[in-house]
């Protein structure tokens, strides 16, 4: 299945002053205005009663510390906050509800506010998609009245934190595995939720894996789907017998083999008979052959079997020899096969052992390079395992552990007011420096740290993603094939001891002495002075 493009909405890059978004909507419909906690709403309220909602205030979306202990993280989910922004509109029905909801005592000029409010005075800033980035640098700069922004809080955080966190577990599994390894996302049924096994899907991609199994997430982003077959198609079966039509054209199209089961049967028996086999295995499961046979039957082109329903080596692998073999008479490439229990190193190492044989044995060229997929609750610490046991597999399955962001649960973003009418409560950004130019740089919280530096590349990270009604050009929303790439080159560009997973070395951020300053005097500035009695 070919790439497409992400369903990233039109964007109009031209002046659009009071022109409405050309966005699509969020992917997941359940995005809405009311999408928040009923606190956002109590302080628009708030800020309204108190004539301050048109205040315009400054946000910052950030996380506190990089996730699973390492020394990096991705950012995403900046597209779904865009297109929920472009389209950000109370309906009346959504009126009706927070009427009913919040106190009695509030005025019927709110509601009427808040039917009439859009985010067409609200800016958006913020590092590219797909970008490595790390704690306390800000994500996303959000700009505008301070009751409509305080109402973005809660779905951005929510959009960005879980889009990120198993972005970077996809990438870290990535690593580990290494960049010839094929991977694979299998883990819809054991996500949290509908959207969560979509937004999985969605963001391991970007994170670094080649496919999914998940159809509905393939169908809206493009991501190529990959997929086999059960145990519980294995055991469907009880003999081959049960298969009724045993007929196979050749690839080509050229002729028909009438008795394709015979042909594996015959496959079969040549196998028994190598010398070099001789213990390896006897009689194999016919049920599991059958199974086999019917598969190719159906899926000649694309044939991938599980082979440890009953016993790998003395059944599950021969079988799909002698499948493949008779497949490739009729000028047809088997797939592989798929380890989905025991010890994978080992199966593995022994399966490639079997492949290499057949294909020396019978000089059948490639034979021997026949992949090799393994499933089974793999994560990190298995792949590393894996790796340092030494293994023959050249895919991966992975599900529960890399969905489910199984080692830990959120990144922990929080959006934090750093700016009201133009007066700072805290600022993290300023002039950008100069290439060539000697600066001091300081550590943001260790008043000792600090160094010299001269830039040799000097890269503005906040780029404009939305600008309301400013007359001002926006940024376009990459498709998600661009951001997968954006990811692969930024991690790229890391070290690999600030990546390990054992004792990274620390990613050191830091702030220019003049920034530091600044920092420094708003916190004293805000700090209580205590009085000692």
């Amino acid at each position: 299945m070919d790439v497409k493009p992400g369903l990233n909405g039109d964007v109009n890059n031209e002046k659009h002053t009071h022109r409405p978004a050309t966005i699509a909507g969020p992917t997941n419909p359940m995005v809405t205005p009311l999408l928040t906690d009923l606190y956002q709403f109590t302080m628009a309220y708030a800020y309204w009663k108190a004539g301050k909602h048109n205040e315009r205030a400054v946000f910052d979306l950030y996380f506190r510390k990089n996730p699973f202990g390492g020394e990096y993280t991705v950012f995403a989910g900046l597209e779904e906050c865009i297109r929920f922004i472009a389209n950000f509109k109370c309906s009346k029905e959504e009126i009706t509800f927070l009427r009913e909801t919040l106190s009695p005592t509030c005025e019927d000029g709110f509601f009427e506010y808040l039917q009439g409010i859009d985010c067409s005075d609200v800016e958006v800033y913020a590092i590219p998609e797909g970008s490595v980035v790390f704690p306390k640098v800000p994500l996303m700069r959000v700009e505008g009245p301070v009751a409509v922004v305080q109402l973005l809080e809660t779905p951005f955080v929510n959009l960005i934190n879980y889009a990120s966190l198993v972005t970077t577990n996809a990438a870290r599994h990535r690593f580990v595995a290494g960049k010839s390894k094929l991977l694979l996302e299998f883990g819809l049924r054991r996500a949290q939720g509908p959207d969560g096994g979509i937004s999985a899907s969605r963001y391991c991609y970007m994170g670094g894996f080649d496919a999914t199994s998940n159809c509905a997430a393939g169908k809206m982003f493009g991501i190529p789907l990959r997929g086999t077959h059960s145990h519980a198609f294995v055991s469907s079966f009880m003999g081959p017998d049960e298969i009724i039509e045993k007929s196979l054209k050749s690839h080509d199209g050229s002729r028909t083999c009438e008795d394709f089961i015979g042909v594996v049967q015959t496959w079969l028996s040549k196998l028994k008979r190598l010398s070099i086999l001789k213990g390896v295995f006897a009689e194999t499961n016919q049920s599991e052959l059958a199974a086999f046979v019917s598969y190719a039957l159906a899926f000649p082109d694309n044939f991938l079997a599980l082979v440890d329903t009953y016993d790998v080596m003395k059944s599950g692998v021969p079988n799909f020899c002698a499948v493949a073999l008779a497949l490739n008479d009729l000028g047809y490439k088997a797939r592989g096969i798929r380890l989905d229990s025991g010890d994978l190193a080992y199966l593995s190492c022994e399966t490639r052992k079997f492949f290499q044989t057949v294909e020396n044995e019978f000089g059948v060229p490639g034979f021997g390079k026949t992949g090799i997929t393994a499933s089974n609750d793999l994560n990190e610490e298995t792949l590393d395992a894996l790796n340092k046991q030494g293994h023959e597999v050249d895919a991966f399955g992975i599900g529960t552990y890399l969905v489910t962001c199984y080692a830990q649960a959120a990144l922990g973003c929080v959006f934090k007011l750093v700016e009201i009418n133009n007066q700072p409560r805290i600022k993290l950004s300023e002039d950008v420096s100069k290439v060539g130019e000697r600066i001091l740089c300081r550590h943001p919280f260790s008043e000792s740290k600090r160094a010299y530096v001269v830039p040799q590349r000097v890269e503005e990270l906040m780029k404009c993603y939305w600008t309301g009604n400013i007359d001002k050009k926006r940024e376009e929303l990459p498709t998600l094939e661009a951001n997968r790439e954006r990811c692969a080159q930024q991690l790229d560009q890391m070290r690999p001891d600030h990546m390990r997973k054992l004792n990274p070395t620390p990613y050191k951020v830091s702030v220019t002495a003049k920034l530091y300053d600044f920092i420094h005097f708003l916190w004293l500035n805000e700090a209580p002075v205590g009085e000692l009695q």
